[in-house]
């Protein structure tokens, strides 16, 4: 048995609990109330209890009692939702890198050239062939071509030739944590 056939009636489980759960939270139907002989309860508007509370305007004294200091200048950082750009490319992220080598030498690439385990190329699976990036691991550096697609395995972010691969150290290990920056030319 797979878990498709067991998750149908989990959800249907869930549901009916969620409904459940749903009309015991919502206002009383006005026909159960008055089936006991209770009248319904009237509703209070938000805003109206709102209004109704007292306001508090603390004086420019207490103000000052508390102010924090402003700082004079803070340095300028980079948006959270905008990569850092420097000025060899912008930082597209980092993750684990691995590599390809003689056994697919001659093999069509994703965008129909031969590999060349000897070239400076890789695999991304969403950045357009032909895509410059820096490779950066433990303070090498090494700049690919995109030209395939991959790798699609192990939460890795980026296959390497086996020359650029040898360039960052990594042929031995066979695969490292690298950071990525797309160039711009």
């Amino acid at each position: 048995m797979d878990g498709t056939t067991t998750m149908k009636p989990r959800v249907l489980v869930a549901a009916a609990a969620f409904l459940a759960l749903a009309g015991a939270i919502a206002p009383m139907d006005a026909r159960l109330l008055a089936a006991e002989g209770a009248a319904a309860p009237a509703a209070v508007p938000v805003i109206a209890v709102a209004e109704d509370l007292p306001s508090f305007e603390p004086s420019p004294e207490a103000i000052e009692a508390v102010s924090i200091p402003v700082v004079q200048s803070l340095p300028q950082e980079a948006e959270p939702d905008e990569p850092e750009v420097d000025a060899d490319g912008r930082a597209i992220g980092s993750g684990v890198a691995s590599w390809y080598g003689r056994e697919f030498a001659g093999r069509k690439t994703a965008n129909g050239e031969r590999f060349d385990p000897s070239g400076y190329t890789a695999a991304h699976r969403t950045l357009p062939f032909g895509s410059k990036v820096r490779v950066t691991r433990g303070g090498k550096s090494v700049i690919v071509r995109i030209n395939d697609r991959g790798p699609f395995h192990g939460g890795r972010v980026i296959d390497l030739s086996r020359a650029a691969a040898a360039e960052l150290g990594l042929v031995n290990a066979g695969r490292g944590r690298v950071d990525l920056a797309l160039l711009t030319e």
